[in-house]
């Protein structure tokens, strides 16, 4: 292995399997979404979900968070998804340092709540991050139900992240997971990587690595490299891996679809299983901008958008809700309505989303339907965390005036947007998006006319 670094001249292998936090990829919405978590976890009440496929890059996001956290958030770990209820408890002890001296799972549970409220008192914070949480028992997921109960009179003692794979929504639509399911407030979901996306990734991780040369992945190698991991990051460093070797034994700096097809034959990856129903709204709801637009007139949906750093991320499916006002997501040349519904709204959303959507409603009353605006932001209303996240990050670098949130249902499910500014015309949306702060650039913003949002 030392040959194959200095042949490429790298200090490190850049491709390792194993999660290096120095080599997290904020591309594909990762990093936002990791501010998100990060959000969530230290503002919200309920447990936070995250999923992903295996290899999707749900370990390296809870190692992150161990390192991010702020200092007065005390985490525990587990990493064992089949422990047994009274394990579980007897694992969260052991953290906590509690000694458990034999005792039932009800003196546990009190000598546990007693800890937390002690380290509430020291302005402490406790979390419960849980790996693989899909392989869970039914009853350890009852435990963490009721351990989300533990509460002082003005808040909950643990904040509770369970990891897992999509496996985990399917458990929880279960009826007899009904109580749990409705505790979790916060949904993220790590999607695959698309194609631009796996390109910046591999590029990303040979910097990181200490490459200074052209990158020696041709883009038809990217293709194939996107086409057999699936989008997955643990496949794309297996074969990327695999295909820098292939070229180091034939003396070569350049990695095109011989070294790939040698690296994918070596890998013996075999198709994501198992297969769920084909539903193409989480795949489009992973693209962004103009790229959406074209999908939609090819294919004729009528689907919503997300955000992204670069297109990845989109969210768990949630039971529709139909809410007043709303605003469906743009169809090219087709003029979107609302639908308003006189069905309550359970969402919490943070005090920075409810602000920009009063200020939405007051501008949308007088702006003109042939003015234009820039499109930041759209994804599920059942992220709110991610919301809140996103526009503490805009009102920084933005002018925080001219940032506004609408909600929309039409495209099937519950969505928020959020936009910036007030154009006479497109030419003016386009020159201000070229001059927005290149952190915000990285989300691809585009222009949308004011009638798309009647």
């Amino acid at each position: 292995m030392s040959l194959y670094l200095e042949h490429f001249g790298m200090r490190e292998p850049p491709f390792r399997i194993t999660p290096h936090t120095d080599f997290f990829f904020t591309g594909a919405n990762r990093g936002p979404t990791l501010d998100a978590l990060i959000y969530a976890i230290t503002q919200d009440e309920g447990i936070v979900k995250v999923t992903g496929e295996v290899g999707s890059g749900k370990t390296m996001l809870c190692r992150m968070l161990l390192e991010r956290l702020p200092r007065n958030v005390e985490t525990l770990y587990l990493a064992n998804p089949s422990l047994s209820r009274q394990e579980i408890l007897g694992a969260i002890a052991d953290e906590l340092g509690i000694p458990t001296d034999g005792k039932a799972t009800h003196s546990l549970t009190r000598a546990l709540q007693e800890a937390l409220i002690e380290r509430y008192a020291e302005g402490k914070r406790v979390v419960l991050l849980i790996d693989e949480a899909h392989a869970m028992p039914a009853e350890s997921l009852e435990e963490i139900r009721l351990l989300s109960n533990l509460e002082s009179k003005a808040t909950k003692l643990l904040q509770i992240a369970l990891f897992a794979q999509p496996e985990l929504d399917e458990r929880l639509a279960a009826t007899d997971m009904r109580q749990l399911r409705e505790r979790i407030t916060q949904h993220f979901n790590l999607a695959p990587l698309k194609q631009p996306d796996v390109a910046s990734y591999i590029e990303f991780r040979l910097r990181a690595a200490g490459y200074h040369g052209p990158n020696p992945f041709t883009d038809e190698a990217i293709r194939m490299i996107t086409r057999t991991s699936e989008g997955l990051s643990r496949r794309i460093n297996i074969i990327a891996d695999k295909a820098l070797l292939a070229a180091y034994s034939a003396g070569s700096h350049k990695i095109d679809c011989g070294e790939v097809r040698t690296a994918e034959q070596d890998a013996h990856f075999s198709p994501l299983q198992p297969k769920r129903p084909f539903n193409l709204q989480p795949l489009l709801w992973g693209v962004t901008g103009a790229g959406v637009a074209a999908m939609l007139m090819v294919m004729t949906l009528n689907l919503g958008q997300q955000q992204v750093a670069t297109p990845g991320e989109h969210g768990t499916p949630e039971p529709t809700r139909q809410l007043a006002p709303a605003v469906s997501q743009p169809v090219s040349g087709t003029p979107t309505q609302t639908a308003p519904s006189s069905a309550p709204d359970k969402l919490r959303f943070g005090p920075l989303t409810r602000q920009h959507l009063a200020q939405y409603e007051e501008w949308a009353k007088n702006t003109p339907r042939n003015h234009y605006f820039i499109q930041l932001l759209a994804t599920d209303a059942t992220h709110t965390g991610e919301i809140e996240g996103f526009l503490s990050r805009a009102v920084a670098s933005l002018e925080p005036t001219q940032i506004r949130a609408y909600r929309s249902s039409l495209s099937g499910r519950d969505r928020i947007g959020v936009i910036y500014g007030d154009f006479t015309t497109r030419e003016a949306a386009v020159a201000a998006m070229q001059a927005l702060p290149e952190s915000i650039k990285t989300i691809q913003p585009f222009p949308r006319q004011v009638s798309r949002l009647h």
